[in-house]
């Protein structure tokens, strides 16, 4: 229709006043339509909030492990509610681990090698674990880099990647997401820092 309009709390209103090029009002079924979307939006909004609500309650009051995790996770610089919530949720509060590997086939951040006669080269990642925690990885990789300069990862990443081209930088971002769920992994297994972060409550570096 060629119409810009916000989406705030004052859209139903605004959608009534709502003219074209021309002067007429916009379609009636349109203005139905624009309607249920709407309606949507108000609905998925109020549940995420009951959700993150929810989440701050337990993380308050909660005694199980697997939020004790959480609360572990979110001690970290660079590491949201959502982020820590959905790592512990999806992967570290029900499965056990026995190595790196493991842990980096289940968000699908591993290679894929293939051998054909001479041939012997990598296909990329396999992208056969799970897609949420994969997603997120390299969301929160780009948050490390920003939140966590000092770190090892981060200073690896810079020597390695950081000064090539949008290939490089992007196989660089997904190493490191593969690096740093690793590292995530060991600082709530086995209560190894990742070298060089620092914590929210504190300015100090902790190596490990």
């Amino acid at each position: 229709m060629g119409i810009l309009l916000k989406v705030d709390t004052t859209f139903p209103g605004r959608l009534e006043q709502l003219t074209q090029w021309n002067g007429e009002s916009i379609p009636v079924p349109l203005r139905a339509r624009l309607t249920r979307e709407w309606q949507k939006v108000q609905l998925m909004t109020t549940q995420i909030r009951e959700l993150e609500r929810g989440r701050r309650a337990a993380l308050q009051e909660s005694r199980e492990a697997a939020v004790a995790l959480v609360r572990r996770l979110l001690a970290l610089r660079g590491i949201g509610e959502t982020a820590a919530w959905l790592f512990v949720m999806e992967l570290f509060a029900w499965r056990k681990f026995r190595n790196r590997r493991e842990v980096g086939a289940i968000t699908g951040l591993v290679g894929t090698p293939y051998k054909s006669g001479r041939l012997d080269h990598e296909q990329g990642i396999s992208k056969a674990g799970n897609r949420r925690v994969r997603a997120l990885a390299i969301q929160i990789a780009w948050g490390w880099l920003t939140y966590q300069p000092q770190s090892g990862l981060t200073q690896w990443y810079t020597r390695r990647f950081a000064q090539g081209g949008t290939r490089a930088r992007k196989i660089g971002i997904v190493a490191v997401a593969r690096r740093l769920v690793i590292d995530l992994w060991r600082y709530l297994d086995a209560g190894v820092i990742p070298d060089g972060a620092v914590f929210k409550e504190s300015s100090g570096v902790a190596t490990g």
